[in-house]
């Protein structure tokens, strides 16, 4: 199979089971599949009718918040992407929700469709008790998921919950907080230089110092330069093999 045939949608619909979660116009669980039973902390979410938050970590409820507003505006509110990409522990699901209306089209409820994607994402070999490392970034486009080899990727930039992600082609929205991207990326290859810049070590063209001020220029980016902390300036020239500066 080809690049482009393994990561196409039709291909993951195919490859993946679905998780499928049923939730009341509260957006209280009122009911789920099998495999999202196995998927979500369902034993410990008892009583079993909980708002669908209680289910996901702290830090990925605001998305799955924003997800359920999303699909609660009529029309849909904006170009925003329907489809979202969070990380869990051990896992990276992909989710998309759909508002359920009556035969009168008044809203009854939602239906939280994910796939767990981690495989797709991740480097295989890695043992099942460590976060995988990703080889791929999944980011979004036109409601559709474009994985990124991370070979690709220059430099990440925080947005908040969410990042963008520097390629050649220009700037692509993820889900994934940088905090997120860290913790999953091969920390010999990206280095967190700045709390808003991740950036690809072996995209590092030039460091520049202007008085108290480092900076990074980037292959291939004329006009993009990247801030470094002066906390990070020691770790990174030790990244980029510089030694400790006397």
């Amino acid at each position: 199979m080809d690049k482009a045939s393994a990561t196409s949608p039709m291909y993951l619909f195919e490859k993946f089971e679905a998780g499928i979660i049923e939730l009341n116009a509260h957006r209280e669980v009122v009911g789920m599949n099998d495999y999202a039973r196995r998927v979500l902390p369902v034993e410990k979410m008892r009583p079993f009718q909980r708002f669908v938050l209680d289910f996901h970590p702290e830090r990925s409820r605001p998305k799955v918040q924003f997800l359920l507003d999303q699909a609660s505006a009529c029309p849909v509110a904006g170009d925003v992407p329907m489809t979202m990409i969070i990380n869990i522990p051990e896992q990276v699901l992909l989710i998309k929700v759909s508002r359920m209306t009556n035969h009168a089209g008044a809203p009854t409820g939602f239906v939280l469709v994910f796939y767990d994607v981690t495989q797709v994402v991740s480097h295989e070999a890695m043992p099942a008790s460590h976060a995988r490392r990703l080889s791929r970034v999944p980011t979004t486009h036109q409601q559709q998921v474009v994985f990124v080899d991370t070979a690709d990727v220059r430099c990440i930039e925080s947005q908040g919950h969410s990042t963008r992600v520097r390629t050649a082609q220009g700037w692509h929205f993820c889900n994934l907080s940088i905090s997120d991207l860290q913790a999953r990326l091969d920390p010999a290859q990206f280095h967190r230089v700045h709390r808003c810049f991740m950036v690809n070590l072996a995209a590092v063209e030039t460091v520049e110092r202007e008085g108290s001020r480092t900076q990074l220029l980037l292959r291939g980016e004329s006009r993009l330069t990247i801030p470094v902390s002066r906390t990070e300036v020691s770790g990174l020239r030790l990244a980029l093999g510089l030694g400790l500066k006397t």
